[in-house]
């Protein structure tokens, strides 16, 4: 934990040291601008919770210095796998990618915050914890960041990097426009035999829902899956059904090292910017799991916020990122609503035309969309 004292004002006021925020303050220290990061836990989390880096955002970290480390303590993957049940209906190749990462990296999300703080480091700057900041006034002359504690720092911006309940969003009277997915999402990272095996991720369709695992390091695998009312930490017995009703006879549970349930929006921010305030990450957009975007927007929008800010450019953020966003959003909503559906003739359709279409450009299309490379 970093218990020095705050400054009494900096240049850019970043509210959250998650992912995004980090990938914002190593651009913003790269460029030799002031900064201050704020984040209201203790200690940075040490839950997996996403667990894809995909090859747009390792060609962003291969620019901060930080993608190297971050490889090493990954897993590979070149393949995503997509069925109906344990029939395989098509195949999407990232190995022919045209990027220096053709491949989809698996490794947690504390990893990721941690090389990226590393880097930070490295840089002479770090993370203020714990500081909940509960408002953000601004004026022509900048924003007043009051804490929990009364404490308040002052700065010429002010970015929200603080998540889907962001408190610089609110401040900014900023929409966050969409609506929320019937059904919950279960997380889990366990430990399973699994007949695919860990040289891909799959993303199985099905009537019940969608439900993706993937390998992690370690030998571990991650489950992400649609259920109409999840418990609240998801057991072993809980997770070998799910598995056993969507894959059947594909996976033997015996262990599990972390389990989740949460409700999952789509929005996206009616702006990115409200003066002197600015968001971005989970703060700008939320959307469905699949194909593992969220973390991935964010770090981009961290890289692309500091750039701006280096360059005079703020201006033209929301009109480079904001597109993006839209995109991701519709694009996953897409997704999820395809493999979802109960429809019978729809279902059918669907599993006919997978098939025929993985003998067209449309898997390395897809494969390009998933790993961002059309966001340059």
């Amino acid at each position: 934990m970093n218990t020095t004292a705050l400054p009494a004002r900096t240049e850019v006021a970043i509210v959250g040291g998650g992912p995004t925020g980090l990938a914002l303050a190593v651009t913003l220290a790269s460029a030799g601008i002031d900064f201050v990061v704020l984040d209201r836990l203790a200690e940075g989390a040490n839950t997996s919770r996403a667990a894809v880096v995909h090859a747009r955002t390792l060609e962003v970290l291969d620019e901060l210095g930080a993608s190297q480390e971050l490889i090493t303590r990954g897993i590979q993957i070149t393949r995503f796998a997509v069925r109906d049940g344990a029939r395989r209906l098509l195949t999407v190749p990232f190995d022919q990618l045209a990027t220096a990462h053709p491949y989809t990296l698996m490794v947690p999300q504390y990893e990721t915050e941690s090389v990226l703080l590393d880097r930070l480091r490295a840089l002479g700057g770090d993370v203020h914890r714990p500081y909940e900041v509960t408002s953000a006034v601004q004026d022509d002359n900048g924003v007043r960041l009051t804490m929990a504690t009364g404490e308040t720092l002052s700065a010429a911006y002010a970015v929200g990097a603080d998540g889907m309940h962001s408190t610089v969003r609110e401040a900014g009277g900023i929409a966050f426009t969409g609506s929320a997915y019937a059904e919950s999402f279960v997380l889990a990272d366990i430990v399973m035999d699994w007949a695919p095996g860990p040289s891909e991720v799959s993303l199985t369709f099905g009537t019940a829902g969608l439900t993706v695992v993937a390998p992690l390091p370690g030998g571990r695998y991650r489950v992400v899956a649609t259920v109409d009312n999840a418990p609240a930490n998801p057991e072993t017995t809980f997770i070998q059904q799910l598995l056993d009703e969507r894959a059947p006879g594909q996976a033997k549970v015996t262990g599990r090292t972390w389990s989740s349930r949460f409700r999952v929006h789509h929005r996206v921010a009616d702006h990115y910017r409200a003066g002197r305030l600015l968001l971005a990450g989970d703060a700008a957009h939320v959307h469905s799991p699949a194909g593992g975007q969220g973390m991935n927007t964010g770090i981009q929008d961290g890289y692309a916020l500091g750039r701006a800010f280096a360059t005079g450019q703020l201006d033209g953020y929301e009109a480079q990122r904001r597109p993006v966003a839209q995109r991701v959003v519709a694009f996953t909503d897409r997704m999820t609503r395809i493999a979802t559906t109960r429809n019978t003739m729809a279902r059918a359709a669907r599993n006919i035309a997978l098939p025929l279409l993985g003998h067209t450009a449309m898997p390395k299309k897809l494969a390009t969309e998933l790993a961002e490379l059309n966001y340059r």
